[in-house]
């Protein structure tokens, strides 16, 4: 089903409906400029009857419900009766102060419309904006909503694969299928790493020629690795990107060490860059909260995410280091060094990846984290990307956070915040904390 966004504009006929029909027709112009699957209605719905028969015509994944005039909470509590997904309540400016007549009395109509979804709902689970179409921050409220409902409705549609299981110490990162289904809509499958190993030693030198030659255009200093372990890298790699497509993952969490140094001699890093790169969101350490929070942040910016340990901090720099051994996405290497191949930091077997990220104006810090009574929470921070070669053996970033760094360290440590965050390429702060409201998931801003 194509992702829908239902514009609801409610009210009566007794207001000034000049002005409301000029709000309408600027209202409809901004919607199908922010999202082209907008579904609008013929004229403004001024009747509880013109309002059903418009929900007759609908299946969607967010409401945007207006009140073009003043409307009583009948008509919010039409729309809740029939749908259950996420709704932005918008209110406009009152057009014309002027001692004479109340033109739309808007904002008396959303009072009674909150006043119905939170009836319904629970207080606060709606999103919120006040003025006029055409004003930049309705239109940046109202679009951050908008991709929010998208991520959501992505997430329901999200067959995830567990590969193997968290090492001992890292159960942080341990999901139940019940649990992910229920919070997130996602449908969590797993397989033992073995599976994969198996089906990886089964492969020929000649039936791993193409993942050999794309992983050679992506990533630099290949020939200099021992000949066994970069062809052993390739069959991994096809054994993984085979099984991913035949069976329509678009997330992975996969088990890394000890089993691929021990068992087949040659890290799974670099497997999990490429599969980054190609848009597949890939976590190490069997993390699947780690993978849905790369999954979401890449879903918003459309590029991958950096995974990673916070690992550094800086105070004079007002920055944090993320880091990790050597999976981050190929195509977020510095163009100067590109992305090099490496051996593993402790291991001393390679290939992975070996790179410092590229720099970005915007990104945002962001975990899905699980709490111990079993709830979630989102982390975000915003910060800025900085142009920093590598700071360790493996793939680093380096965060210059918008708030206090050692505050948003000291703070997360204290508040028992997992050790693995993703670090997206944008400022998508909003639409993250309005996921987690349509979620029904905590906010925790940094």
């Amino acid at each position: 089903m194509a992702f829908q966004v239902a514009y609801v504009p409610i009210g009566v006929g007794t207001f000034h409906l000049e002005s409301a029909q000029e709000q309408f027709d600027r209202s409809v112009a901004m919607l199908r400029q922010l999202c082209g699957g907008c579904a609008v209605p013929d004229k403004m719905l001024l009747s509880v009857d013109a309002l059903s028969a418009y929900l007759d015509t609908i299946d969607p994944d967010l409401i945007v419900l207006q009140n073009i005039t003043f409307a009583n909470a009948a008509y919010a509590s039409e729309v809740l009766k029939r749908f259950d997904c996420p709704i932005v309540l918008w209110t406009l400016r009152e057009p014309v102060i002027d001692g004479t007549r109340l033109r739309l009395n808007s904002l008396t109509g959303a009072y009674s419309a909150g006043n119905a979804i939170a009836a319904f709902r629970g207080a606060g689970r709606f999103e919120y904006v006040f003025g006029a179409p055409g004003e930049e921050g309705v239109a940046a409220e109202i679009g951050a909503a908008i991709r929010a409902a998208q991520v959501k409705s992505d997430l329901a549609r999200l067959k995830m694969l567990s590969i193997g299981h968290t090492p001992q110490g890292f159960g942080f990162g341990r999901a139940l299928d019940a649990e992910m289904m229920r919070t997130f809509g996602v449908t969590l499958d797993s397989i033992e790493a073995r599976e994969l190993i198996n089906k990886a030693k089964a492969y020929t030198d000649a039936e791993v020629g193409a993942e050999l030659d794309e992983a050679r255009r992506a990533i630099a200093g290949l020939d200099a690795m021992p000949e066994k372990n970069v062809m052993d890298f390739a069959r991994l790699y096809k054994a993984y990107r085979s099984y991913v497509g035949d069976n329509q993952i678009g997330a992975i969490c996969s088990r890394c060490w000890p089993d691929f140094f021990t068992d087949f001699g040659t890290p799974v890093c670099a497997v999990l860059s490429l599969l980054n790169a190609n848009g597949v969101s890939a976590s190490c350490e069997s993390d699947a909260y780690g993978a849905l929070s790369m999954f979401i942040g890449s879903r918003l910016t459309g590029k991958a995410c950096f995974f990673g340990d916070p690992v550094s901090m800086d105070e004079g720099e007002n920055t944090i280091t993320y880091w990790h051994c050597g999976m981050a996405a190929c195509n977020l290497a510095r163009h100067d060094t590109g992305a090099q191949a490496g051996v593993h930091p402790n291991r001393k077997i390679g290939p992975v990846m070996d790179f410092g990220c590229e720099a970005a104006e915007h990104v945002t810090v962001f975990r899905v984290g699980r709490k111990p009574d079993g709830s979630f929470r989102f982390f975000i921070a915003e910060g800025a990307a900085l142009d920093k070669p590598k700071q360790f053996n493996g793939t680093s970033i380096v965060v210059r956070t918008e708030n206090n760094a050692r505050d948003i360290v000291c703070d997360s440590v204290k508040d028992g915040w997992e050790p693995h965050f993703v670090v997206a390429y944008g400022a998508v702060a909003a639409e993250l904390e309005k996921l987690g409201h349509m979620l029904g998931v905590e906010v925790c801003k940094f």
